[in-house]
């Protein structure tokens, strides 16, 4: 199984259309404005089909969910480069939202499964961190790889690439084994999602610590190019500068593992020096203030994997599809949020500024936790 999740986790984020496809849009008449509406069309599917495929997944099987969506986002590929147009664009981005929220939700709920089901559940953090570093990996790989295949065969060559990626990560989904009791889902979608609307207080605390890690950071990296060229680097000195930035988030994921041990406390003291590196980083407005941002996400990256954990170890078998994609839907709402809030920031104080003052909630979100933590052993 743990061979068969790295296959597709690598295959899965190895698209060569996405360093370049706002270079399509653009190169065929796009004005900023409809690049923007089809960003914000790609945000509303997912949100709008979070949930829902979380309980199909909890309703049917999750194996079907996680081939069926790659088939999905290599349709709407393929619309892109065969008739690229503005409506051709928008159908291949609610095409690519779906087939990322059917597999949002039942991988995890897959792999933890299969993994309890082997006695192996303590292991998920780490086995989920290196399947998140091959990902990342993948993102890396595809950007040095499009410029030249660009260059080869242009648009055309790029999407049939990107398409043929999305088959074999279907082909390789079909690999995962399942082994789940078909009574377990039998109860349908809406008693799925009654078991994950009343949640006990922990898992409660668990989704919105999935949320609060990960929506700031994931938000931030869209930001980071403008962040790089804010150091005064030269443009091409810049990927150089962005892939240390993806390094460390990819040497993040790989200490999920030995991470495991961390208690509360060190989990918020993660957080909080993650913060503060992530603001001395970006404030020093220099390359090599860059490492420390590199080093702030490894950390929030951890952290992600981390609150994942936590939270898969607190869910019900019967809705756990259904509950990780609302950990999902809220992440998502929050990231939304996050860039509304930096587009503030970002335009009054510049993006130095805007970096640290975004490491803010990660201090509250410690200082929190660490609180907590002192409450509950006081009582």
């Amino acid at each position: 199984m743990t061979r068969t999740l790295y296959g597709y986790a690598f295959l899965d984020d190895f698209v060569l259309l996405y360093p370049v496809y706002a270079l399509l849009f653009g190169d065929n008449g796009l004005s900023l404005g409809q690049i923007s509406s089809l960003f914000a069309l790609w945000s509303v599917t997912g949100v709008l089909l979070e949930v829902p495929s979380g309980a199909w997944a909890d309703a049917v099987s999750r194996r079907l969910l996680l081939w069926l969506g790659p088939l999905l986002t290599a349709a709407g590929f393929a619309l892109w480069v065969l008739v690229p147009s503005y409506g051709a664009f928008a159908l291949g981005f609610v095409l690519w939202g779906a087939g990322g929220a059917l597999g949002s939700g039942a991988l995890e709920a897959l792999v933890y499964e299969e993994l309890d089901r082997h006695g192996a559940a303590g292991s998920y953090a780490r086995v989920t961190g290196r399947a998140r570093a091959v990902g990342l990996v993948a993102v890396m790989a595809a950007m040095g790889l499009a410029g030249p295949v660009v260059a080869l065969g242009g648009y055309p060559l790029v999407g049939a690439a990107s398409v043929l990626t999305c088959l074999l990560t279907a082909a390789v989904a079909t690999r995962f084994p399942e082994h789940r009791d078909a009574a377990a889902g039998s109860d349908g979608w809406f008693a799925a999602l009654r078991a994950a609307g009343r949640p006990e207080r922990p898992v409660t605390a668990a989704l919105l610590l999935v949320a609060a890690v990960g929506s700031v950071w994931g938000a931030l990296d869209e930001y980071t190019p403008l962040l790089v060229r804010d150091t005064g680097v030269p443009d091409w000195a810049g990927p150089y500068l962005l892939l240390l930035i993806w390094a460390g988030a990819t040497a993040g994921s790989l200490l999920a593992g030995p991470a495991e041990r961390l208690g509360t406390y060190g989990f918020a003291g993660l957080l909080a020096g993650s913060a503060l590196a992530l603001a001395a980083g970006a404030l020093a407005r220099s390359p090599a203030g860059l490492a420390l941002v590199a080093l702030a996400f490894g950390g929030f990256q951890l952290a992600n994997v981390l609150a994942d954990a936590t939270l898969q170890r607190r869910i019900d078998d019967g809705a756990r599809a259904t509950v990780t994609s609302i950990a999902g839907l809220g992440t998502e709402l929050a990231t939304v949020a996050v860039f509304g809030a930096y587009a503030a920031v970002g335009s009054a104080t510049g993006h130095s500024t805007a970096f640290a003052v975004f490491a803010v909630p990660y201090l509250v979100t410690a200082a929190a936790m660490a609180v907590a933590r002192r409450g509950r052993a006081r009582s």
